[in-house]
C-alpha cells in the first residue's frame, strides 16, 4: 500500500504500518514509528451486540497523530483473508496478543511471510514468546518488579520499593526496545531482501535499562542496591534536597569540577576534598539540606544552574508544560480533535523536525474503505465485508 500522501516529510515515509495495539508497549513503539513519518494503520476489533471498543483517553499516544483507523473482526470467517490482502502491502506488523494468539487466528508471522516474505512482524509482549513467565499477565510495575529496577530504586520510610512516576517499562523498556528493532530490521531488509520476526519482551528491553548494575553484579559478585554507589543515593552529590518554598532541587554534580562548584556556591569548601569519603556523606549531606533550606527552588536554581553545578529544579508537570526550554525545542504542538476542541499535546520527541500542529483523526472515524481499496479489493467485496460486520 502507498501511503497518500506521497510528500509526508520523516525518514520512514513510504513505510506502512498495521497496528493492533491500543495501550502499552505497542502503542509506543507505533508512536515513535508514526512520528519517524511511517502510515501507521490502527487495527482495532468490530464492537459486537451494541458493545464498546476499549481506547484509551483520546488525549494519550498523540491522540493517534499522523494515523489512520479500521476495525477488523479476526475471528469472521474473512476475518484473517481480508488482514492479509492487507499486510500483503505492508511494510511493518505490530501485535501484542498474549503469545500463540496471532497463529491461533491465522494472522501470524507464517501467515503473512506467505504472502509478503518481507514483512517486519514484531511481536511485543510483557515477558516474550517463550520461557516459564511467557504466559504470564503483567504492566509496567511487574515488570521493573522482575528487572531489579524497584530493587535498586530508593524505597520509602517502611522499606517498601517506590512507586515510580512515568511508566519506564512501557515506554523505554517496550516501547522504545520495540521501535529500535523494527528500524534495524527494516535497514536489514534493505540489504538482505527479506523481513524478520521480532520477538519483543517488555522484560527483556527493561534488564538492558538495567545492565550496569546486573553487569556489576555479574562481573564482581557484589549485588548492587539502594545507596551502594552514586548513582542510587551513597553520596551526598547526587540527591535532591528541600528548599524553602517546600519544593525540591536535583543535585548530580558527580565529576569533582561540578562537586567543587557546588561546594564553593554553598559556602560549603571545606567538603570539597571529600566528595566521595564515606564516613562524611552524613555530615555533608546534612550541610546541603540547611543550605538549600535557607532559599527558595528557584532562588537556587538561577544562581547554580548556569555555575556548571549540575543542578535543576524538580518540575511538576504543569511546570513541565510551561517550561521555556521545551518551548524553544518546540517540544509541544496544538492539536484539534472533533468533540475536545484545540489542546497541546506533546510532539515528536525524536531527533529531527518537531510534529506539526494541525487537526487530530477522529477517533470514530475509519479509513476502511480507502485501505481495502488500495491493498486491491474491489468496491462489492468491501461493502459485502461490512455487511458481513467483518470491517467497519
Amino acid at each position: 500500500m502507498t501511503p497518500p500522501d506521497a510528500d509526508a516529510a520523516g525518514p520512514l515515509n513510504g513505510c506502512t504500518v498495521l497496528d493492533f495495539s491500543t495501550v502499552g508497549p505497542a502503542a509506543r513503539c507505533a508512536r515513535i514509528l508514526a512520528d519517524y513519518g511511517a502510515e501507521v494503520v490502527k487495527l482495532g476489533p468490530v464492537p459486537k451486540d451494541g458493545g464498546v471498543v476499549i481506547r484509551p483517553p483520546y488525549f494519550a499516544y498523540g491522540a493517534h497523530r499522523g494515523m489512520q483507523r479500521m476495525q477488523l473482526d479476526l475471528k469472521a470467517d474473512s476475518g484473517p483473508g481480508t488482514f492479509l490482502a492487507l499486510a500483503e502491502y505492508a511494510d511493518v506488523v505490530i501485535e501484542s496478543f498474549r503469545p500463540g494468539v496471532v497463529d491461533r487466528l491465522g494472522v501470524g508471522y507464517d501467515d503473512v511471510a506467505a504472502v509478503n516474505p518481507g514483512i517486519v512482524y514484531c511481536s511485543t509482549s510483557g515477558y516474550g514468546q517463550s520461557g516459564p513467565r511467557s504466559t504470564w499477565a503483567g504492566h509496567d510495575i511487574n515488570y521493573l518488579a522482575v528487572s531489579g529496577y524497584l530493587a535498586c530504586s530508593g524505597p520509602g520510610a517502611d522499606g517498601t520499593p517506590p512507586l515510580p512516576g512515568a511508566t519506564v517499562a512501557d515506554g523505554a523498556g517496550g516501547g522504545m526496545h520495540a521501535a529500535l528493532a523494527v528500524l534495524a530490521a527494516l535497514v536489514g531488509r534493505e540489504h538482505a531482501g527479506t523481513g524478520a520476526y521480532l520477538d519483543c519482551s517488555v522484560a527483556d528491553g527493561m534488564l538492558g535499562l538495567m545492565a550496569l548494575a546486573v553487569d556489576e553484579y555479574l562481573a564482581t559478585g557484589v549485588e548492587p542496591g539502594p545507596g551502594h554507589d552514586i548513582l542510587t543515593g551513597r553520596y551526598a552529590c547526587y540527591d535532591t534536597y528541600a528548599c524553602a518554598d517546600g519544593r525540591f532541587i536535583a543535585v548530580g554534580a558527580i565529576e569533582p569540577a561540578f562537586f567543587a562548584n557546588l561546594c564553593r556556591l554553598l559556602d560549603l569548601e571545606r567538603w570539597t576534598a571529600h566528595q566521595t569519603d564515606d564516613e562524611h556523606q552524613d555530615e555533608i549531606r546534612a550541610a546541603f539540606r540547611d543550605a538549600f533550606a535557607r532559599r527558595s527552588r528557584d532562588e537556587w536554581v538561577e544562581d547554580l544552574a548556569e555555575a556548571d553545578t549540575c543542578v535543576a529544579p524538580v518540575q511538576t508537570v504543569a511546570e513541565v508544560a510551561a517550561d521555556a526550554q521545551y518551548a524553544a525545542r518546540g517540544a509541544f504542538v496544538t492539536a484539534a480533535l472533533p468533540g475536545h476542541g484545540e489542546f497541546r499535546q506533546v510532539g515528536t520527541v525524536l531527533a529531527g523536525e518537531p510534529a506539526p500542529s494541525g487537526s487530530l483523526p477522529d477517533p470514530d472515524a475509519t479509513a476502511t474503505d480507502a485501505l481495502l481499496a488500495r491493498a486491491g479489493m474491489a468496491a462489492a467485496d468491501i461493502q459485502r465485508l461490512r455487511t458481513e460486520g467483518v470491517v467497519a
